[in-house]
């Protein structure tokens, strides 16, 4: 009994002597932590003095940060192939935001991760297939532009209960889909389809993979009330013209275009454009396993496609920077690496700088385009700003990617709110692209029950899969598209 008591005061004593030690610890690691938390808000790349031509995309170089100063001026005049609609605002006579750096294409330079520096990059720390190794988030999707008339109805409805207030609008009321084929029925990947009102240039779509363009003329209010458009549809040597006629609300028009089909292995550009703000912080490391997951089993795809891969990740203004580019390249352990350094901070407020993003993610990384499957899935959870005075405009941003040929597919995380899902709407319905949104649902299931019910998705019009074998289905039905299936 005596050894039994004595046994117990040692204990007790031990347990002491550790709780003084913790707490004796505990000040100097929370002033630690003090001093790495802040972020320092640091001068962005200079962008090119000119906007770059809707011919073809600007490429970008990389600048040492000693080089980086505000972003030039210019005035809408300077700009005449973007003059109807660049930058949302006046911009003659003021600044922009500092402008953006261009990364390598390992990613940062290490001084933005909350003051410490970003994790080594090496192969052993990158995540492949299968997907055991980690935890997928599940997901849904929608395609506006398979039920068209659906998606009209969801715009009339925002526009009476919520109103237009705050988002930028493209009329589509009146659409006129465009297919271009080979004279054996494969789609023509890559094609110029240039529609014009008597001598006049409305706009220049670029074919993607499935062949198919959607011209919408209330979205050009100079030309909006022609009755007809000439339409030329070219590529290389090869050229044939129709007349598309007005009436029909929702009119679809077969072009043969007398060029080979594309052959095996296929250029595949695929960019991610990542929110990286605080909001994003519960998910962004399941985003980022996700992402590496992706890129990995696209790797993998059979035919071999000719992929490179590209990141915009980015923050608000105010906060360390505003976006950070990591050009395209065909190294996925390179991308990887660059996707691992991406931390979550700052974006204090809701609406975060995916204006100024997305016109980085069109312009400034050097898209192939011609002959190229080209994609983009942005991944976020709060809409653009709308009220910089200075600014892009997602909305011209968006008619950018459809002259280029680009699919855009938003992946709305988290608490989008139904501005966000409105905004993400367009783009995707506009470029072609479909709305994904995640579920949150532990087990995929075969339809869209209970799904995200702050979305207006109505339940049962959707099915719910890992994000990640979505996103590769995305991209095989792509490649499937130009081989007739």
């Amino acid at each position: 009994m005596v050894r039994n008591q004595s046994l117990k005061y040692v204990v007790v004593s031990v347990s002491v002597v550790l709780i003084l030690s913790l707490a004796a610890c505990a000040p100097a690691r929370s002033e630690e932590h003090r001093q790495d938390a802040p972020e320092a808000q640091t001068g962005d790349r200079v962008n090119d003095a000119g906007q770059p031509s809707l011919a073809g995309p600007a490429s970008v170089e990389e600048a040492p940060a000693e080089e980086m100063a505000p972003l030039p001026t210019q005035s809408a005049a300077a700009e005449p192939e973007l003059a109807e609609a660049g930058r949302a605002g006046d911009v003659a006579g003021a600044d922009l935001a500092p402008a953006s750096p261009v990364e390598g294409e390992m990613g940062g330079s290490g001084e933005d991760f909350a003051g410490a520096a970003p994790p080594v990059a090496d192969e052993s720390n990158i995540i492949v297939p299968p997907d055991q190794q980690f935890v997928s988030l599940s997901a849904g999707e929608i395609d506006d532009n398979e039920d068209f008339q659906a998606y009209l109805q969801y715009r009339r409805d925002y526009q009476q209960f919520v109103g237009l207030g705050w988002v930028h609008d493209v009329e589509v009321g009146e659409r006129h889909t465009i297919r271009v084929s080979t004279p054996n029925g494969r789609p023509v990947l890559g094609a110029e389809v240039m529609i014009y009102d008597g001598q006049n240039l409305v706009t220049t779509l670029r074919t993607p993979a499935t062949g198919i363009v959607r011209f919408f003329p209330l979205a050009f209010d100079r030309f909006s009330s022609s009755q007809s458009y000439e339409v030329i549809v070219q590529k290389g040597q090869a050229s044939t013209e129709i007349t598309l006629t007005r009436g029909n609300n929702d009119s679809f028009w077969d072009v043969t275009l007398d060029v080979p089909p594309t052959q095996p292995p296929v250029n595949l550009d695929v960019l991610f454009l990542l929110d990286a703000t605080g909001s994003m912080g519960d998910e962004i490391a399941q985003l980022k396993e996700n992402i590496l997951s992706i890129s990995a089993q696209i790797e993998a795809l059979p035919g071999d496609p000719n992929v490179r891969y590209g990141l915009v990740h980015y923050r608000d203004r105010g906060d360390q920077y505003v976006t950070r580019i990591v050009g395209f390249t065909p190294d996925v352990q390179r991308f990887q690496a660059s996707l691992n350094e991406v931390r979550a901070a700052g974006g204090d407020d809701n609406p975060e700088s995916l204006n100024e993003a997305l016109h980085n993610a069109i312009w400034d990384v050097d898209w192939r385009v011609e002959d190229t499957v080209s994609l983009v899935f942005l991944v976020a959870d709060a809409p653009p700003h709308l009220d910089y005075a200075q600014d892009y405009d997602y909305a011209q941003e968006m008619q950018n990617a459809a002259q280029l040929g680009i699919k855009v597919h938003p992946i709305a995380s988290s608490d989008l709110n139904s501005q966000g899902e409105y905004i993400f709407r367009q783009i995707a319905q506009y470029t072609g692209g479909h709305f994904i949104f995640l579920t949150y649902e532990e087990t995929p299931q075969s339809s869209g029950e209970p799904g995200r019910d702050d979305l207006s998705v109505p339940e049962g019009t959707y099915s719910v899969e890992d994000l990640d074998a979505l996103v590769v289905r995305l991209v095989q039905e792509e490649l499937a598209a130009l081989s007739g299936q």
